[in-house]
């Protein structure tokens, strides 16, 4: 089966720059699928075109919110565009399932750790059957690199990747932290940020 070709991003926090930049790429590459990671937004102000670079170039998007969008922003900007928000939910592509859970530990969409669990809980339901799985989140989890600047990250997180077993876990969230990868058991864990990451499974 040819591989799903991704294109993962986090952190835009409004600019639109970054969002034609991603677009361009995304494009460029002939990737299957965009991924936002949440923090599309700056406190839900600079909405505007963060999506609809991607839409113009016709591209497949996936999104989540972060802790600088609310739940009600990231639903609207998803059926406004005609995209989908995959927090609490998953999809398949090409024999991947993707699941995710925005949100973050502070700000305007704080998440607790239970309705963390819960909420990837929900989402991992649809794709528990298929072999190959990415989990996207904002947060990252406990006991990884990017902790470096004392942010602790999330048990919850942690205890899915343990529990789920996916193939990639992407996040965004500590934007000193981008591009960082690593791995927990056979888990690839990677900090996509704001320049985005192609990545293949």
């Amino acid at each position: 089966m040819k591989k799903l070709k991704i294109l993962a991003a986090a952190d835009i926090h409004g600019d639109s720059s970054i969002s034609r930049k991603l677009a361009n790429k995304a494009k460029k590459e002939k990737v299957d699928l965009v991924l936002l990671c949440g923090d599309l937004t700056m406190f839900d102000k600079e909405s505007k075109n963060i999506i609809k670079p991607f839409i113009d170039k016709k591209l497949k998007l996936l999104l989540i919110p972060g802790n600088h969008d609310s739940f009600a922003t990231a639903d609207f900007l998803a059926e406004f565009y005609g995209v989908k928000n995959i927090h609490g939910y998953s999809v398949q592509y090409k024999g991947v399932g993707i699941f995710g859970c925005g949100g973050g530990d502070i700000g305007l969409n704080k998440i607790t750790e239970k309705q963390l669990t819960e909420t990837l809980e929900k989402a991992h339901k649809g794709i528990k059957n298929l072999k190959k799985k990415i989990m996207v989140t904002h947060i990252h989890s406990k006991g990884t690199l990017a902790e470096f600047l004392g942010f602790s990250g999330s048990k919850s997180v942690r205890k899915a990747i343990e529990k789920f077993k996916p193939d990639l876990v992407l996040s965004g969230h500590i934007h000193e932290a981008e591009g960082i990868e690593e791995k927990i058991g056979k888990t690839k864990i990677i900090n996509v940020g704001r320049k985005g990451k192609i990545l293949e499974i």
